[in-house]
């Protein structure tokens, strides 16, 4: 039996926290996982900015009910959600990917929660597990599944690295430099094929 597990903003969806920056008018809140390692220094980061702007999560949703699945994200998922199991691994939170999760036709994800304070601010992040991708994959490996992945950022490459195989998606230049050893794909059509080549 085969899961393939793949990484949601940059693959299926648009990079939340870029669209919110760019709405915002705020540079600094462009930064993601594409561009910094550490989860724990962005996340620090994007708190502190929504601190000193104000910004609650309310902010933050609205922006979020406006946007929609990259283009043939959900075809793609829909097909191959009938080959395989599918359970999408984000470090997004449950907050955000609601909308998203309803337009995918609500598939499987394993993501974070946030802390919201009484006046809708967020406090603070709290994560499932450390190093939750790779940790995923392992217990999934463990009950017998072979793994395949996908995702596009530095945080992915742990759960690429644990699985049976694993695959960037349209990941940047830096990403595609600094871990070559997983085969760079850019459409849903040609990940599918390398998929279904590998069973």
């Amino acid at each position: 039996m085969q899961v393939i597990c793949l990484d949601l903003e940059g693959v299926l969806i648009p990079e939340i926290w870029i669209e919110f920056a760019n709405k915002m008018g705020i540079d600094g809140l462009l930064a993601t996982t594409r561009d910094i390692p550490d989860y724990d220094v962005l996340m620090k980061q994007r708190l502190g900015y929504l601190e000193q702007h104000e910004l609650r999560l309310d902010d933050i949703q609205s922006v979020i009910a406006t946007m929609e699945p990259l283009p043939g994200a959900k075809a793609f998922l829909d097909s191959l959600r009938s080959r395989y199991q599918v359970i999408i691994l984000s470090d997004t939170f449950y907050e955000f990917a609601e909308p998203f999760m309803k337009q995918l036709d609500w598939p499987t994800l394993f993501c974070h929660q946030l802390e919201v304070d009484g006046d809708g601010r967020v406090a603070n992040y709290l994560l499932r597990q450390k190093d939750p991708k790779r940790n995923a994959v392992k217990a999934l490996k463990q009950l017998n599944f072979t793994v395949f992945a996908a995702g596009d950022s530095y945080n992915d490459t742990t759960m690429l690295e644990e699985a049976d195989a694993g695959f960037l998606f349209r990941a940047p230049e830096n990403v595609v430099q600094e871990f070559p050893q997983y085969p760079l794909t850019t459409e849903y059509d040609e990940l599918l094929r390398h998929f279904d080549a590998l069973v």
